[in-house]
C-alpha cells in the first residue's frame, strides 16, 4: 500500500532557496533528544514508539470488551474531555457514514460523547434521549476529578443504575484511567468495572492509540488492528534513520517553522475539502495548540471546511493579514461515485459539469482554491491521503504526532506539558467555593467586587 505523502512546494517558494534543508541538522538535534528521551517532557515520550510496541493480545482484548458493549448497548456514550476524546471522535467520524444516526440499521451502536462541556441542556438532552434505552459508558479520565467528565459520568452511572440495576450497569461501564491511583482507578475497583490502562508516560493528546482511543474506535465496528498497522508503518517512515529529505514529519515541521520564524506566519489554517475530517482538524488543534503554546511562542491552530468556509472565512483567508499558511488534507479517491446529471432547461448553467464525477469538481475547487491563495500570499502545505480508511488515518496520527515532537523541540518548548490549562480551573473552583479554595475564592470575590 502506498503511504501518506507531503507536498511543500506551494510553502518553500516564499522561502529563501535551500531553507527548509538548511532545517535539517536542527532537526537531527530534535529527533535524537526524542529518542533519547533528553528533551523537556521527556516522561511523556511513550507515543514514540507505541505502534511498534503493540501487542495481538492486547488489540484482542480491546476487542473483547468493545464486542460486549457492541453486544449489550444501542448505544455508547464517551465521557471525556480534550485528549481522552477527541482522537476517537476525529477517527470515528471520519470513518463513520455522514448521515450513520439515520441509517444505523443495529449493526453497531450510536457512539454519543460527553464529559467535554459543562452545558447542562447538552446534558439534559442526552439524558432524555437515554431514557429507555440500552446504554453503556466509556469513562476517559486518569483523575476521576476533572470536572467536566467527573460531572458527567455521576449523572450517566446513576441514570444507567436506576435504568438496568447495578449489576447490569457494571457490564456495559467500562473505565479508562489511571494504574493504581486517582477517583475513577478507585470507583472502577469498587464497582468492579473492567478496566484499560492509560499509560504514565503518554499525555492525553497523543493518546489515541491507547484505549482512550482504541476501545471506542472499536465500539464503533472499526478495524483498530488497521489503524495500528497504518500507525506502525507511518513509525517506520518518520524514524530516526530515514534521510531527512524522505521523512514527512521532519519536512512538515521544519516547513512550519521556517514560515514561522523567518516570515511571521502565526497562524497555520489545517483545510479539509471533505466534510469527515472536521473533527481531525479538531484533533490537530489540540495536539499543536497544547504542544507548542507555551512560553509566548507557538504557531495559532486554526481550521476550515472547504469549500463550506470558503463562503464565510474565504475572503479574510485570500486578502487578510498575510500571518497565515494553509495546510490541506486531501482525499485522493473517495469512497462512493457519483456523476453529476444533465438538465434539459439547464436554468443553473451547469450542464457543462454533466457525467463529472462530483469529486471531480471537487478536487478542482480544491486546485483552483491552492492556487489562488498561493497567489494571494497564502503558503501552502498538502497532505496527500490514498484514501479515508482506518490504515490512512492511523498513518496520519502517528505522522502528525511525531512532526509534532520534532516541531516543539525546534521551537525550544516542552511539547508535553500545558500548565496555562490549569488556570481557568483555580478559578472555577474558588467561584464555585471547593473546598480547599478558600483564601481563592476570597481573592476573586474581591477582585470582581473591585471590578
Amino acid at each position: 500500500m502506498k503511504n501518506i505523502t507531503l507536498d511543500v512546494t506551494k510553502a518553500a517558494q516564499f522561502l529563501p532557496e535551500g531553507t527548509i534543508k538548511g532545517y535539517e541538522a536542527k532537526v537531527n538535534v530534535a529527533q535524537k533528544a526524542l529518542e533519547e528521551g533528553t528533551c523537556p517532557g521527556n516522561d511523556y515520550l511513550g507515543w514514540l514508539h507505541l505502534p511498534s510496541s503493540i501487542t495481538t493480545d492486547f488489540l484482542e482484548e480491546i476487542q473483547a470488551c468493545a464486542n460486549v458493549l457492541r453486544e449489550n448497548c444501542e448505544a455508547v456514550v464517551v465521557a471525556g474531555i480534550g485528549g481522552s476524546y477527541l482522537g476517537a471522535r476525529a477517527v470515528i467520524e471520519a470513518l463513520s457514514n455522514s448521515f450513520s444516526w439515520l441509517v444505523n440499521k443495529g449493526e453497531n451502536p450510536t457512539i454519543l460523547f460527553a464529559g467535554n462541556n459543562i452545558g447542562e441542556d447538552y446534558l439534559s438532552e442526552l439524558t432524555e434521549y437515554l431514557k429507555g434505552k440500552k446504554f453503556g459508558v466509556i469513562n476517559i479520565s486518569k483523575s476521576g476529578t476533572t470536572t467536566e467528565t467527573a460531572l458527567t459520568f455521576r449523572l450517566l452511572k446513576k441514570q444507567c443504575e436506576e435504568q438496568i440495576g447495578k449489576e447490569a450497569a457494571k457490564k456495559v461501564i467500562v473505565a479508562v484511567t489511571d494504574a493504581t491511583k486517582g477517583a475513577a482507578r478507585q470507583a472502577a475497583d469498587k464497582e468492579g468495572y473492567k478496566t484499560f490502562v492509560i499509560p504514565d508516560d503518554v499525555g492525553g493528546r497523543f493518546s489515541v492509540l491507547t484505549p482512550v482511543g482504541l476501545l471506542p474506535i472499536a465500539c464503533a465496528g472499526f478495524d483498530i488492528v488497521q489503524i495500528v498497522e497504518g500507525a506502525l508503518e507511518m513509525e517506520k517512515a518518520c524514524g530516526i534513520n530515514v534521510p531527512f529529505c524522505d521523512n514527512p514529519a521532519a519536512i512538515y515541521a521544519s516547513t512550519r517553522n521556517a514560515l514561522y520564524s523567518l516570515l511571521g506566519k502565526k497562524t497555520e489554517i489545517m483545510v479539509n475539502f471533505q466534510p469527515k475530517l472536521h473533527f481531525v482538524s479538531e484533533w490537530w488543534k489540540q495536539l499543536f495548540g497544547e504542544s507548542e503554546g507555551k512560553d509566548n511562542k507557538g504557531i495559532f491552530p486554526a481550521s476550515c471546511d472547504f469549500t463550506t468556509d470558503l463562503h464565510s472565512m474565504g475572503q479574510w483567508i485570500q486578502q487578510g493579514e498575510r500571518t497565515i499558511f494553509e495546510t490541506v488534507i486531501s482525499i485522493e479517491q473517495p469512497a462512493h461515485t457519483l456523476l453529476f446529471p444533465s438538465d434539459e432547461e439547464n436554468l443553473d448553467g451547469l450542464n457543462f459539469l454533466a457525467g463529472k464525477r462530483i469529486d471531480q469538481v471537487n478536487k478542482m475547487a480544491e486546485l483552483g482554491t491552492r492556487l489562488a491563495h498561493v497567489d494571494g500570499g497564502v503558503p501552502n502545505i498538502r497532505i496527500s491521503v490514498p484514501e479515508l480508511n482506518e490504515f490512512y488515518i492511523g498513518q496520519l496520527i502517528y505522522f502528525f504526532e511525531k512532526a509534532c515532537g520534532i516541531s516543539g523541540n525546534i521551537l525550544g518548548v516542552n511539547a508535553f506539558n500545558q500548565p496555562g490549562v490549569e488556570a481557568y480551573k483555580k478559578n472555577m473552583f474558588a467561584l464555585l467555593d471547593k473546598p480547599g479554595y478558600e483564601a481563592d475564592s476570597k481573592a476573586i470575590k474581591e477582585r470582581l467586587a473591585n471590578e
